[in-house]
């Protein structure tokens, strides 16, 4: 090779490593979160776990239906508007609504999704190992959050769909444009509410260093907020403004703003109320209702954009809620020491 040849290969050869070398890391970049998301994807779908939540959810929601079907005679007797909607909140004689059960156990579905996230890896020795892989560190949170929220997605809208397309076979009334756009609201909202359960259950994962610390953590707040807050709101509004005695009359409505404040802490609450608003267009307001407010209203539903007015603080606080919760985990995880 003389000196002119080796001049021309030489620029060759370094284009041709430098493109191989930015090729490379480019792949395994942008790869890596695509990649690990695919596997916990994966991962989550064809573990038992999965199978048995939501083999759990089925059989409820079937049981809702099946409830809601038996007193739908009744509620349409009380009201002939949305029926398709009376498939959602119609509760039966001995079994809850499709979105009372939603609110209860849904938490239930995001937490088993979420509690050994990190943990697990980390007992097993193989969080250290995938830490050594030429990805980024945070595509590792990353990617079980939202593989974690997609099978969130994907399990409430299939059991939305399922209660629709059993109602539509049995009742044989299609629902109207509104009643698709409230489903699809409420569906939205219940996505969102579990998967701030999902979060809260990650940041257990990662500061506790068994999964069974970070299961009883996270399921004695969804039990605490669920069932006691209420109770706990009630307390404290009390003693700050007592409804007994003289001056009782006069605390009524501070009392009940301090119990509706205290009680809206709670995430449970929150989608209770927003979903109860959402699937029953004749809830005109939310809080107290004065006697000012009601002079002069026009009995009726309201529409679905005047009901998404009503709840969209709601939906903004329970995104903060999940942003919240995923960035505290994400600092805590990116925090650590993981590697041996």
């Amino acid at each position: 090779m003389n000196i002119q040849q080796l001049k021309k290969s030489v620029p060759d050869f370094w284009n041709s490593f430098r493109k191989n070398g930015d090729e490379e890391k480019g792949v395994s970049c942008s790869g890596g979160l695509a990649a690990l998301y695919r596997k916990e994807l994966a991962d989550h779908l064809n573990s038992k776990r999965f199978f048995i939540i939501f083999m759990l959810l089925l059989v409820v929601t079937t049981a809702s239906l099946g409830g809601a079907l038996s007193n739908i005679r009744e509620a349409v007797e009380e009201s002939s508007d949305f029926i398709f909607l009376k498939l959602f909140t119609t509760s039966g004689s001995a079994i809850y609504s499709f979105a009372t059960f939603m609110a209860f156990l849904g938490p239930l579905a995001g937490i088993t999704l979420g509690f050994d996230a990190v943990s697990n890896e980390r007992s097993q020795g193989t969080l250290n190992r995938l830490a050594a892989q030429p990805i980024y560190r945070d595509s590792i949170i990353n990617a079980k959050f939202l593989a974690g929220s997609t099978v969130i997605f994907l399990t409430v809208f299939m059991l939305g769909f399922y209660i629709s397309g059993m109602g539509l076979m049995l009742i044989g009334i299609p629902p109207s444009g509104e009643e698709v756009l409230r489903i699809f609201a409420f569906l939205l909202f219940t996505w969102v509410y579990i998967s701030f359960w999902l979060a809260l259950s990650i940041i257990f994962s990662v500061v506790c260093k068994h999964a069974a610390t970070a299961a009883l953590a996270s399921m004695s707040i969804w039990l605490f907020l669920s069932l006691f807050m209420s109770l706990v709101a009630s307390a404290v509004a009390n003693s700050i403004f007592p409804t007994s005695g003289i001056a009782g009359f006069a605390n009524i409505s501070s009392n009940y703003s301090a119990t509706l404040a205290l009680n809206r802490i709670s995430p449970y609450y929150l989608f209770s109320e927003a979903a109860t608003t959402i699937l029953n267009p004749n809830v005109r307001s939310i809080g107290m209702v004065t006697m000012s407010q009601l002079s002069g209203a026009i009995a009726g539903p309201l529409p679905f954009s005047q009901s998404l007015l009503l709840v969209w603080p709601h939906l903004v606080l329970m995104i903060a809620l999940v942003i919240a919760g995923f960035a505290i985990a994400y600092i805590a995880f990116m925090k650590q020491e993981i590697r041996a």
